[in-house]
């Protein structure tokens, strides 16, 4: 296990919980239809590996998630460095957030892809991993307003759904603005670690508050698990273009445990190999056993590496604010 001292420290804090090691039993999955040509590889019966075409058409959303951790001014006139080079012709309309109190985000139009993008900003990992397997980690049935209809048999994390509360009328009013003046037909969340908790609330926000003809997709990285299995199933039905790609032996996506009763939604994509970027799509909502899957491939917070939290993803992308270059 390769973790800085740092995050060892934490690790050993927290040595009495026992996270992942109790199964929770999962709600039935909706069933789902793919509308994207380039998603037809998800929700597999079994574990399936990728191309490298397939592979290398998530780097854009990689490069947008890492986008979010650069300064507002910088995402403003869109030039990040790196992230914001790979995103040729990005328009930026709205960036806030301090890093502290507020993420930060940014809304914009991608013109190639006739979508608006909302994109959140992750944390610091070492602090973000002793968070989460608190085991008195607060959860909340969803705000009423900000989702209307939804069962009180949800709940989620409360610091993720009180985070995502922060920005949602700004954010919506953004993406609704850029609908109305561009004729975008696609909303694309993203987002990296706190930052894909954050994406994967929106996502289900925007589907429960525009029209109906707005496709609304998922794109998130080093997500942790968000809220219950009627959470996850409820992101199953509703958004049925989401994907959730994880690291190698990043302990984030384990956390908070399902011992404590958390479960991702499907669509698992797994990059098995860092030197490789091979990447498998696994079958179920945070259960595949297979030995490639992260369930089975990270049992434990003790069997992880932190770095690989920060990355590479494949194109031999990181993700942090040290790289926003």
């Amino acid at each position: 296990m390769a973790l800085g001292t740092t995050a060892t420290r934490v690790l050993f804090a927290i040595l009495p919980l026992v996270l992942g090691s109790v199964r929770v039993a999962a709600v039935p999955r909706a069933t789902r239809s793919m509308r994207r040509a380039d998603t037809s590889f998800l929700n597999p019966a079994s574990v399936t590996t990728l191309s490298s075409s397939e592979v290398s058409a998530f780097e854009p959303y990689e490069q947008l998630a890492r986008a979010a951790y650069c300064s507002s001014s910088s995402v403003t006139d869109w030039s990040c460095g790196e992230a914001c080079s790979a995103v040729s012709g990005f328009e930026t309309t709205t960036a806030g957030g301090d890093g502290d109190s507020i993420q930060l985000y940014y809304v914009g139009y991608w013109p190639s892809e006739n979508a608006v993008v909302v994109a959140h900003q992750g944390t610091d990992p070492t602090q973000f991993l002793s968070d989460l397997t608190d085991v008195d980690i607060a959860t909340e049935n969803l705000n009423s307003t900000l989702f209307p209809g939804v069962s009180s048999s949800v709940w989620v994390h409360s610091g993720f759904a009180n985070e995502q509360a922060q920005t949602a009328s700004i954010v919506l009013e953004a993406t609704q603005s850029i609908i109305a003046s561009k004729g975008a037909t696609t909303v694309i969340c993203v987002g990296h670690s706190l930052g894909g908790a954050l994406a994967e609330l929106d996502a289900v926000f925007f589907t429960l508050n525009l029209p109906s003809d707005i496709q609304v997709v998922g794109r998130t990285f080093g997500t942790p698990r968000v809220g219950n299995p009627a959470w996850a199933s409820l992101v199953d039905s509703s958004v049925p273009d989401f994907t959730r790609m994880n690291n190698v032996d990043d302990p984030i996506p384990i956390v908070p445990g399902r011992a404590l009763g958390f479960q991702h939604p499907e669509t698992e994509l797994h990059v098995v190999s860092d030197d490789t970027y091979e990447v498998v799509a696994c079958p179920g909502n945070d259960d595949a056993t297979d030995s490639d899957c992260t369930i089975s491939s990270v049992p434990n917070i003790f069997d992880a590496d932190l770095l690989n939290h920060l990355g590479p993803y494949p194109g031999g992308i990181h993700m942090g604010t040290i790289y926003c270059t």
